[in-house]
């Protein structure tokens, strides 16, 4: 049984569709990304993951229980933790550790165990020595950080972020993205990511694309690039390193195939000019 199983599951509210026919499995400790554009389904399938939702039509399971079971949802959104797009809804209280004890103390959680969860999740997050600091002192990035702190604090086994590097400056969506990535790898924590940048799916085990409430694809995110997947269609992007490189191709450019990321288009670029003053001697 794998760890995350949705079959034949639809939901609807006020009589519209919002998902319909979404059957897929996740398995423990996998990275996955979920795509598609604003209006495609993707937050509703994050809130029917840990049973903030339920369905109007078939089954999700996690950890073998069944989300419309009263008793067994809350044991799942006690294991699952969710972080949504904007930081500053997500803080709850004044100062940074008190924010990440917040759900551990609901649970009636002793002192001491306490503790040692906001020692172990800020050090996780690398907010450590902010434990202190006044949480509307933090930048987005940081607040973002203490909400995943937040999710670790209440032992969670996998983490839904929706949209959750969006509202976010360029380095803080790095810092936070790759915070994330070391979850997966290091801490083997179940990764759901819900995005819209390209950029960001090319870490994960398995992206699932979205359009109108239905699945389009499954596949390895190279895979999906690969494939000519009709991205631009969906009003999603290819990542730019992908971008230049096709269009550096059509121009005469002689590049590699498979170039999705800005380090790897450099290395390339960087070959061929080393090559061409080469040829000038």
């Amino acid at each position: 049984m794998a760890f995350i199983e949705f079959h034949d599951v639809s939901y609807a509210t006020g009589g519209v569709s919002i998902l319909s026919d979404i059957n897929f499995t996740i398995e423990k400790g996998d990275f996955v990304a979920v795509l598609g554009s604003n209006g495609s389904g993707k937050s509703t399938l994050a809130k029917l993951m840990n049973g903030l939702l339920l369905p109007s039509s078939g089954e999700v399971t996690v950890m073998g229980l069944n989300t419309k079971n009263a008793e067994t949802g809350k044991e799942i959104r006690k294991k699952i933790g969710i972080v949504f797009q904007n930081p500053d809804n997500q803080i709850v209280a004044a100062m940074v550790e008190d924010d990440v004890a917040f759900g551990p103390e609901n649970l009636n959680v002793d002192s001491e165990e306490i503790e040692r969860r906001i020692i172990s999740s800020l050090e996780t997050v690398g907010l450590l020595d902010k434990r202190k600091t006044p949480s509307y002192t933090l930048s987005g990035g940081q607040k973002q950080k203490v909400a995943i702190a937040g999710a670790l604090a209440m032992n969670t086994v996998a983490l839904i972020l929706d949209e959750a590097t969006t509202m976010l400056d360029p380095e803080s969506r790095k810092e936070v993205f790759q915070t994330i990535l070391d979850l997966n790898k290091k801490n083997g924590i179940t990764i759901i990511y819900i995005t819209h940048f390209t950029e960001e799916i090319l870490e994960a085990d398995k992206a699932i694309v979205l359009d109108n409430g239905k699945i389009v694809a499954i596949s390895n995110p190279k895979e999906l690039f690969a494939q000519n997947c009709k991205l631009n269609n969906l009003n999603l992007k290819y990542p730019f390193a992908y971008r230049v490189a096709e269009m550096l191709r059509k121009r005469g450019v002689s590049l590699s195939v498979g170039i999705y990321t800005e380090e790897r288009l450099l290395q390339e670029l960087k070959g061929i000019f080393s090559e061409g003053y080469g040829n000038r001697n």
